[in-house]
């Protein structure tokens, strides 16, 4: 009985390779799972005004960047990575920063339903939809002083030679990044999960 269920499992895996060559892998412990998002070239950011977070506008996705990595919201799951086209990784919702909860509805390319009402000028209102102990957690999320916003990171515009099949392999990636990149994440939240990912070899 085991082994027609092992057998089945690995051919269950194996359908997800060609599924992923239209969508973006993601990593918990394995990379490659699709979450759907597929970037062929580098994506073209533009800053949010008044926050430093870019967004791609031009992609069919809700694609932030800030503090030297990436961040997509994709099916209520957030996720992060320092390329471009992953992998992801998976991130607790209370672990995402607060300048990437903070951006405002209208620069969400794909908002779920249930942004439907919600203010365009404003930031998703996190605290409704994802409950109470969450708003308690992060009272005052929303609140911050705006003249003293931190200036948004530089891009890691070298990433734009990498696509197709010259996209790096994982382990290729940290060698690229320290070589080609030389910033430093500053928020604490970024600097967990950067370092969380260069521990595990994946930047």
């Amino acid at each position: 009985m085991l082994r027609p269920l092992v057998v089945l499992w690995m051919l269950a895996g194996s359908i997800v390779p060609a599924q992923a060559q239209v969508s973006v892998g993601i990593g918990i412990g394995l990379p490659g799972v699709s979450i759907g998002i597929n970037l062929p070239i580098y994506p073209t950011l533009v800053a949010v005004p008044g926050y430093p977070v870019y967004y791609a506008p031009q992609a069919n996705s809700n694609y932030f960047f800030y503090d030297g990595m990436y961040w997509v919201y994709q099916r209520d799951n957030w996720y992060a990575s320092s390329w471009y086209n992953g992998p992801w990784w998976l991130i607790d919702i209370n672990e995402v920063p607060l300048f990437i909860l903070r951006v405002p509805v209208r620069y969400y390319r794909q908002p779920p339903v249930y942004f439907h009402g919600w203010r365009s000028d404003e930031p998703p209102r996190w605290g409704e939809h994802w409950g109470n102990s969450w708003d308690q957690r992060h009272r005052g999320w929303d609140q911050w002083n705006r003249s003293a916003a931190p200036k948004p990171a530089p891009l890691p515009t070298y990433q734009k030679q990498y696509s197709g099949s010259r996209y790096p392999h994982v382990e290729q990636q940290p060698v690229l990044q320290s070589q080609n990149y030389r910033y430093q994440p500053h928020d604490t939240v970024v600097q967990q999960h950067y370092q969380a990912q260069h521990a595990a070899g994946i930047p």
